[in-house]
């Protein structure tokens, strides 16, 4: 290793490669639409595909679609170290989100190309299908299946707001792959991952060591009241979903206010019924985001967002039906690997700190099957699922760089 101390990736190259990535399913405002399984989807993994056999490396992908580019080692019977994370984005989504991870993962291998080091371990780049849950909840849906957490035939049951179904869109952009999925074992998996939120830019720090990650609900609420006029219905007569829904949104607020420090939730997606100027809402479906890395705190939120939802639907008239559509507890990442990125951070002289993801991710899955560990840079003022997203070409080599010696040791260097 000492001789390997000083090596760094291309920064350049992983630049341009986020940069051509970010052409495939382009945004409106600068970031991307590359929603999962659309062809845009498609045609991200075919370039990908292409740059991983470019670098060496062959394919196989399983029937969730998740992408598994192999770099060989010299031991085969030796378990592989997986690197990757996510090309899929929001409908309005940045460039670096889940793709840094993905893209980052491939320089390393590169990097080590060019170095022409060799690995006892095999390394494995992936890209897990359906992370973000923006077209099929929930979020983290394929690595979800890999884990055992979800079974797939209820992932290929899920279906988007227009009713196509997850695995007959799979199919239909040609990533249905034949291998048994879950059927890989893993030695360590290490996700590269913008932060997607303020505090590693606010304190000066380069790098976030990951240490764990929140556990979060996602309710989805249907609340059903009465079309009606909204000029000649009178006020005491109404049964109005809408003003349902923005009493909820209040209450999930000071909920969530209530359990500081370590706690968040708000109301995100938001479906009105009949959606029209002059008729008040007679149905309104939409979605609750609690968050919180303690798993006392999680577990009252939902109780009290239940309640309260319950409790508005009652005194307005309106019917209410609460369904869960993701959930995931709360994660405490391997300590023997945040110990190693945490040491390679510092031999390469990053500012660092130790960090709790806000997010959810697939890292927080693959834990349950194997020693996990994130690594976060900062982005531009906490921004992301947002086509003004950003992160600065300097911010993407740093935590690349910790990725590459922090695989380095794990994978063990033999030349």
């Amino acid at each position: 290793m000492a001789v390997l101390a000083n090596q760094r990736i291309n920064a350049q190259r992983l630049w341009d490669s986020l940069g051509e990535m970010a052409m495939i399913g382009p945004g409106v405002a600068g970031g991307c639409n590359r929603q999962t399984l659309t062809d845009a989807d498609g045609q991200g993994r075919h370039l990908f595909a292409r740059w991983c056999a470019d670098a060496g490396m062959s394919m196989g992908v399983d029937t969730m679609g998740n992408m598994f580019a192999t770099r060989a080692g010299t031991d085969p019977d030796a378990l592989p170290v997986y690197m990757g994370s996510h090309l899929d984005t929001q409908p309005t989504g940045g460039r670096y989100d889940g793709v840094l991870g993905v893209l980052g993962a491939l320089e390393v291998v590169r990097a080590m190309n060019d170095m022409g080091v060799k690995t006892r371990r095999p390394i494995v780049v992936t890209n897990w299908t359906n992370e973000e849950g923006a077209r099929f909840a929930p979020a983290m849906l394929a690595s979800g299946v890999f884990a055992g957490i979800h079974t797939q035939d209820y992932a290929y049951g899920r279906t988007d707001i227009d009713g196509k179904a997850f695995g007959e869109e799979l199919a239909r952009i040609g990533w249905l792959g034949d291998e048994k999925v879950g059927s890989r074992k893993m030695h360590a998996m290490l996700e590269l991952h913008i932060e997607q939120g303020p505090i590693l830019e606010a304190t000066g720090k380069t790098i976030g060591v990951v240490t764990h990650g929140q556990g979060l609900w996602w309710l989805e609420i249907t609340l059903t009241g009465k079309d009606a006029h909204t000029g000649s219905t009178p006020m005491n007569m109404r049964v109005n979903a809408g003003l349902g829904m923005a009493r909820i949104t209040e209450s999930v607020h000071r909920i969530a206010m209530s359990h500081q420090p370590n706690a968040v939730g708000a109301v995100g997606q938001v479906k009105v019924y009949p959606n029209s100027r002059n008729v008040i809402p007679g149905k309104v479906v939409f979605t609750v985001d609690i968050r919180s890395p303690e798993q006392g705190k999680l577990d009252l939120m939902r109780g009290e967002v239940e309640r309260a939802a319950h409790a508005v639907a009652a005194e307005l008239g309106l019917g209410c039906a609460i369904e869960s559509v993701g959930h995931f507890d709360p994660v405490t990442f391997d300590p023997d690997l945040v110990k190693v990125v945490r040491g390679a951070a510092e031999r390469l002289g990053h500012a660092h700190m130790d960090i709790i993801s806000g997010a959810g991710h697939d890292a927080c899955w693959t834990n349950r099957v194997a020693p996990t560990v994130m690594i976060m840079c900062p982005c531009v003022g906490g921004l992301s699922h947002n086509e003004a997203e950003e992160i600065s070409p300097e911010w993407a080599a740093a935590g690349t760089d910790v990725l590459l010696h922090a695989c380095l040791e794990v994978a063990e260097v033999v030349g």
